[in-house]
């Protein structure tokens, strides 16, 4: 498979996108074609800008830096309102646009943002509890005491910061949250849950749930493929065999379950017929978080060979069968992404994240560059 092919005509999608979107931000599709496009308000705007600096790292448009040089000011204004930062998802919305700026630049003011970005992310610890809290206040009744598994990936934004401050604080509540991922949304076959819950006040474990999945005991696709990609992560700062085992464990249970064509239904539980919706944007997940296991795994370990394998097909099959090829009316890349099927929102649409771990993913295979969650060599 010819990777650069893909690459460019993902870039040829994005240059058309950047005038077509202007100041705003990409979130799902409605129609199969147009994005919808939103301010600084939801979880997902960094994804946008995270595709705006893989694009220039590859051909280095100054257009295109310009851009995302732009988006991240946005980033740094929504910190300054304090707009919409009340959850977890401060990882998504900063590694991928003020820390891969400084990753790919070192300017200095992006370094800031982020820094300042990873305390905000620390005011979700929960002391009593012993995690960060995913959504809502401090006590909030549902939520007060629920973690998720997508926290995964905003854990390297604390990873990140321990290193560049020299604080361990932030790694070591870092920790502490995967450690208590792994123990309580892993289960015993390697499939996981999407939440736990845990009594607030003393942090017992109170039970395993789902926001997005097809119930509660299922396993919800993207969900997986955070976890595999969260943990090889987690593995790469700490250096924690149990981390490794933990990622490899996901992504068997991942690559054993997935349908002939290597693209994942949405939940692995639900009932796989035509019609049953896909989410193309938990493999593209999944195949970045396979590549990261991927380099931590020695030569002689027995699964290699077939992890591999598992992302050129996986890789093959989004590509032959549900990539836009730079079409010049498709806003997306990635089609037969699902946003939230179990409650109908854009269950087969673009999905912004999809796209963002596609070229990722491609970049990784051509190039070998792995994204913006942690500092290069």
């Amino acid at each position: 498979m010819n990777w650069q092919t893909a690459i460019e005509q993902s870039i040829r999608t994005t240059k058309a996108n950047i005038a077509r979107f202007g100041d705003k931000f990409p979130i799902v599709s409605e129609d199969g074609v147009h994005y919808h496009l939103l301010d600084q308000e939801s979880w997902t705007e960094g994804f946008w800008t995270g595709i705006l600096w893989l694009s220039y790292e590859y051909n280095k448009d100054s257009a295109i830096r310009e851009a995302a040089a732009k988006s991240v000011a946005s980033f740094k204004s929504r910190l300054e309102r304090n707009q919409q930062l009340d959850h977890h998802d401060i990882g998504f919305l900063f590694s991928l646009s003020a820390k891969a700026q400084w990753i790919l630049e070192q300017d200095e003011q992006a370094k800031a943002i982020a820094l300042e970005a990873a305390d905000v992310l620390m005011k979700r610890w929960r002391t009593d509890s012993q995690l960060l809290q995913a959504w809502g206040p401090e006590g909030d009744p549902e939520n007060g005491g629920r973690i998720i598994i997508d926290c995964l990936m905003n854990l390297p934004l604390l990873y990140w910061a321990a290193e560049q401050t020299g604080n361990p604080e932030y790694a070591e509540r870092a920790r502490i949250h995967a450690d208590k991922s792994r123990r309580f949304l892993v289960r015993g076959d390697d499939s996981s849950y999407h939440t736990f819950y845990f009594d607030q006040m003393t942090g017992d474990a109170v039970r395993g749930g789902t926001h997005q999945g097809f119930r509660d005991g299922s396993t919800w696709t993207r969900g997986q493929a955070w976890g595999i990609y969260g943990f090889a992560l987690a593995y790469r700062y700490f250096r924690d065999p149990v981390y490794l085992e933990t990622s490899k464990r996901l992504a068997r249970y991942f690559i054993a379950h997935l349908p002939e064509d290597h693209v994942a239904y949405w939940d692995f539980d639900v009932p796989q017929k035509e019609g049953t919706e896909r989410d193309s944007s938990a493999s593209a997940i999944a195949v970045c978080g396979i590549l990261e296991l991927l380099e931590h795994l020695p030569e002689g370990d027995p699964e290699r060979e077939a992890l591999r394998r598992s992302v050129e097909q996986s890789m093959e099959s989004l590509t032959n069968n549900y990539f836009t090829a730079g079409d010049g009316t498709e806003e997306g890349f990635l089609r037969h992404g699902s946003y939230s099927v179990r409650s109908g929102a854009s269950p087969d649409d673009f999905v912004i994240w999809g796209d963002y771990f596609y070229l990722e993913a491609l970049l990784r295979l051509h190039q070998g560059a792995p994204g913006y969650w942690y500092e290069r060599g």
